[in-house]
């Protein structure tokens, strides 16, 4: 049998932590089919409890990538680990509104850090070529977390309610945190498993701690950040509502509803897994960072958006999934490109630079749900949320090509 490289189990260990994080923060929106009764909460007051977690998202992006920088992701991601598990476990525990949109708030908090971390490990992990296969396999894995998530709560719910599917997603938050302690080392040096000729293959570590020089790293990341809040329009809108669409659009039960919701969520676990190795791919073949990373950028968001139009002209299930499904594949193939985007613009600040470009999908995370909710709220139809995608992804279409991936960030000292 042959040997796992080192840098194989790390990788391992963060799709693990992509699955369950996206498990824990989008099982909110099945389990939404219980708590919302037992709460008497409307459609805009479970948009707010959606978007509750981002708040706290946003502000520790950046926050985030800065200390798993200065700290190390090994530090930064069992911290973590440990406030998004115990926010599960109180989200369970929620009496009302109030304390429900509280628990969301420590999970943003505990969750906030966890990208941008991760980015760090894998600049030090994962080599050149490999960045966007890294960055495209772990977020399949969140996006198998997503895909799952239907499932496997209202199986909970059924047999023991809606509090217990937080309670047994804790429990796996809990163990990841144990297993990553216990498994990881900052520097791939440092690991016993390690050997020279893997060794070899990796990024030559940074020689010195590095100060963030933030004014002209915030400029640099701006284009990118932008896109990247064009991406997480749609990827909030799908993750909040995808299921509540199918339960009450087409009138379909929970268990039929949470069916369909996880072939959407599949479709982005291979829009996932393609992207990452579409970029890699591109780059090996041009040797150009712009075709390879804003070019593809481009052309996915524009299949995204054509793939949502026929949804404004027919309300028929099969075609409504087929679009959604297409729609959501297509958004998902930017994820590989966009996350290897600060590893190729700032490697010596990847952490940060990821913070800065994903704090754009965490204010499209508070903006999108509550939009979402507020339109079906004072229309009554649930297709209109999407046209609002389409729109946004118009200008990530346009402003792709500003990212100049192949320029390097070189700090002024």
């Amino acid at each position: 049998m042959k040997r796992l490289r080192t840098s194989q189990i790390v990788l391992s260990l963060l799709c693990l932590m992509y699955f369950i994080t996206y498990l824990d923060r989008v099982n909110v929106s099945t389990a939404a089919a219980g708590f919302a009764q037992d709460f008497k909460l409307n459609k805009t007051e479970i948009g707010l409890v959606f978007s509750a977690f981002a708040y706290p998202y946003l502000v520790f992006q950046i926050i985030g990538g800065w200390i798993s920088d200065r700290f190390g992701a090994r530090r930064t991601l069992i911290a973590c680990g440990l406030i998004w598990a115990s926010a599960t476990v109180l989200t369970g525990l929620a009496g009302g509104l109030a304390s429900l949109l509280l628990a969301r708030v420590l999970l943003g908090l505990g969750e906030g850090a966890t990208f941008p971390a991760a980015t760090t490990a894998m600049s030090r992990w994962v080599a050149m070529g490999q960045r966007g296969y890294a960055q495209g396999i772990t977020h399949a894995a969140a996006r198998i977390g997503n895909a799952v998530a239907p499932a496997v709560i209202v199986f909970l719910m059924a047999a023991w309610g809606w509090r217990a599917s937080f309670y047994v997603c804790a429990a796996l938050s809990f163990a990841w945190v144990a297993l990553w302690a216990l498994t990881f080392t900052e520097h791939p040096k440092n690991h016993p498993r390690i050997t020279e000729a893997e060794l070899a293959m990796l990024p030559v570590p940074a020689t010195r701690s590095l100060r963030v020089p933030w004014q002209p790293l915030f400029k640099r990341m701006a284009p990118v950040t932008i896109v990247y809040f064009c991406y997480g329009w749609t990827l909030w809108l799908f993750l909040s509502w995808i299921p509540q669409y199918f339960l009450h659009s087409h009138d379909l039960d929970i268990k039929k509803s949470a069916l369909f919701s996880s072939g959407v969520f599949f479709a982005g676990v291979l829009g996932d897994m393609l992207g990452g190795m579409a970029t890699d791919q591109l780059f090996k073949r041009s040797g150009s960072l712009k075709r390879a990373r804003s070019a593809m950028v481009s052309m996915c968001m524009l299949m995204t958006l054509l793939s949502l139009i026929p949804l404004m002209f027919t309300h028929d299930l099969g075609i409504s999934l087929c679009c959604l499904s297409a729609g959501f594949f297509f958004s998902e193939m930017t994820i590989g490109p966009m996350w290897a985007i600060p590893m190729d613009i700032a490697p010596d600040y990847s952490g940060t630079a990821s913070g800065m470009m994903n704090s754009g999908s965490a204010l499209a995370a508070i903006i999108s749900p509550v939009v979402g909710g507020y339109l079906i709220d004072k229309t009554g139809n649930w297709q209109l949320p999407f046209l609002g995608s389409m729109l946004v992804m118009v200008a990530g279409v346009l402003l792709a090509f500003r990212m100049r991936p192949d320029s390097r960030f070189e700090a002024v000292s």
